[in-house]
């Protein structure tokens, strides 16, 4: 949590050198965002599996940008702290390898996010392969409908008609019990996959805030008062709050706990949403009570836990 540390200047020193360039900007223009139906007016049913396996092709991309995002961003921190360190400026250092440190650790939650939607991904997974599955069985019954067909055309009165109606009937029976069981695969695992998502999504959502209240705070530390050239720079006192502020953000994040989102009745689908609705808005009103407890309180004695490569010195 938070790299287990408040400085990442001693950290793989190398990864600058390793690290991936900025990606230039699209210049494609987004189309504006609207609720109605995603499906094209012209939609037609292709065979499911196929469909689906497009959207977890598409998943799999999706989170590979997330991990990227996630490197980048470990990368960017550690680049700010390198810098900050080579101003020679001890407010400047000190201040910049903090909020390193934070901007590490949102790096490693959007990392933790990525893998929770692999996981989401393995529910949908299981709705592909029971479609894969009830396939055969449907191209069974269709193939045997159309020989009917086409002997009822050229010979009504033969008696492979007999033996092939009887094979329909068979078929149609386990095309009846195949469906009923994708339809069940279906439902229980896409609520599951967004559930698991969406509950990540949250997650991400309200430990970036904690991150980020907390960086503010470390910027107030920062005076940007205008210096007269000649007139002396005040010196730099606020490195024991910046650590503190670090071990705040540590504990924040060490004490976060979902709340429950879901409806424990999941047949009242209206009180469900209600519910998760009002659990999240006090969840957020929480999170805002906590930052501002967290300029407040006194915590106490500061563990020593900052690595500074100014002086080559740590403590615990």
């Amino acid at each position: 949590m938070l790299n287990r540390a408040l400085s990442i200047r001693s950290q793989n020193r190398s990864s600058t050198n390793s690290s991936s360039g900025s990606h230039p900007h699209s210049t494609h223009h987004r189309k504006p965002f609207s609720f109605p139906s995603l499906r094209s007016p012209t939609f037609t049913q292709p065979d499911l599996s196929k469909r689906l396996s497009r959207l977890l092709k598409s998943s799999s991309s999706l989170i590979s940008h997330h991990e990227s995002a996630a490197k980048e961003r470990i990368s960017i921190a550690t680049q700010l702290s390198e810098w900050g360190e080579a101003t020679q400026d001890d407010s400047v250092s000190d201040i910049s390898d903090k909020i390193g440190v934070l901007l590490s650790e949102i790096g490693e939650q959007e990392d933790n996010y990525a893998h929770a939607l692999d996981d989401a991904r393995g529910a949908l997974k299981v709705i592909r392969n029971t479609e894969r599955s009830v396939q055969p069985t449907r191209d069974g019954k269709r193939k045997i409908a159309d020989e009917i067909a086409k002997i009822k055309s050229k010979e009504p009165q033969s008696t492979k008609l007999v033996v092939l109606e009887q094979e329909l009937v068979r078929a149609e029976a386990e095309v009846l019990v195949a469906e009923a069981q994708l339809s069940n695969v279906t439902r229980q695992k896409l609520k599951e996959a967004y559930q698991a998502e969406f509950l990540a999504t949250i997650e991400r959502a309200d430990k970036q805030i904690i991150l980020a209240r907390h960086g503010l705070r470390l910027l107030e530390l920062l005076d940007d008062t205008p210096v007269v050239p000649g007139d002396v720079k005040p010196a730099y006192s606020h490195a024991a709050q910046a650590r503190q502020i670090l071990n705040d953000a540590e504990d924040d994040l060490r004490e976060w706990r979902p709340n429950v989102l879901l409806s424990e009745d999941e047949n009242s689908g209206v009180d469900g949403k209600v519910s998760a609705s009002e659990a999240v808005g006090g969840q957020r009103q929480a999170q805002v009570e906590n930052a501002n407890k967290g300029k407040e309180v006194d915590r106490g004695s500061l563990t020593e836990t900052v690595v500074n490569v100014g002086n080559g010195t740590a403590g615990n």
